[in-house]
């Protein structure tokens, strides 16, 4: 069993290691300081059978950017992924405003499933678009977007399993690891988590749009 705390003090280290880059001639800094400064995001995670990655990459990079970052989920009970981390939630769902953050993101694992019919979800993912929010969601959980309505005539990419289900709703399937469509980021699994951060890490720290 692993400690998510261990595990994102590592990630944290090379989050910050991925701005520098160097050679025989000496190393050349790049993407420090804190660009995400003030912003704020809410990482979702189902009470049990999250995907352990695609928590800790977005957690980690996020801030190590200096984002403020809540875990929410439907219980205040420690949360249990796939690979044995754990995490205990500070916020939940039914608590989250979406005009509190900057960034909502579901994040996926076979648990995710249990939001796929959630009103709540449902709501927020609704709440965030109405609100001009980023919203985010990663492996099965672009599913929860889909079914809430906010995927119709977006680009979108999820876990293979999930293509007839964001079709059926009305996305139109990328089959990129990540996918951006205006205010929505989506990726398709635990090896796309890295990317996934990433995007989530340059959309939000875009000028606003006059």
């Amino acid at each position: 069993m692993r400690s998510i705390a261990v595990v994102l003090g590592c990630l944290v280290v090379m989050a910050l290691g991925c701005g520098q880059e160097g050679g025989r001639g000496g190393a050349k800094k790049r993407g420090t300081g804190t660009p995400l400064a003030g912003k704020k995001a809410v990482l979702i995670v189902a009470p049990k059978d999250f995907r352990d990655e695609e928590l800790e990459a977005p957690l980690a990079l996020l801030r190590a950017k200096g984002c403020s970052v809540a875990v929410a989920c439907s219980s205040l009970d420690e949360a249990a992924g796939m690979l044995g981390a754990k995490v205990k939630p500070e916020v939940l769902l039914k608590d989250i405003a979406a005009t509190d953050y900057d960034a909502i993101v579901f994040v996926g694992g076979v648990g995710a499933s249990v939001y796929f019919d959630d009103p709540t979800a449902h709501a927020l993912a609704k709440d965030a678009v109405a609100a001009g929010k980023m919203l985010a969601a990663i492996c099965v959980a672009p599913s929860i977007l889909a079914r809430a309505g906010v995927l119709r005539d977006k680009e979108a990419t999820a876990w293979d399993s999930q293509k007839d289900d964001l079709e059926k709703c009305g996305a139109r399937w990328s089959d990129g690891p990540t996918a951006r469509d205006g205010r929505i980021i989506t990726g398709n699994g635990p090896k796309a988590a890295k990317r996934f951060a990433e995007a989530l890490v340059e959309a939000l720290a875009e000028p606003p749009k006059p």
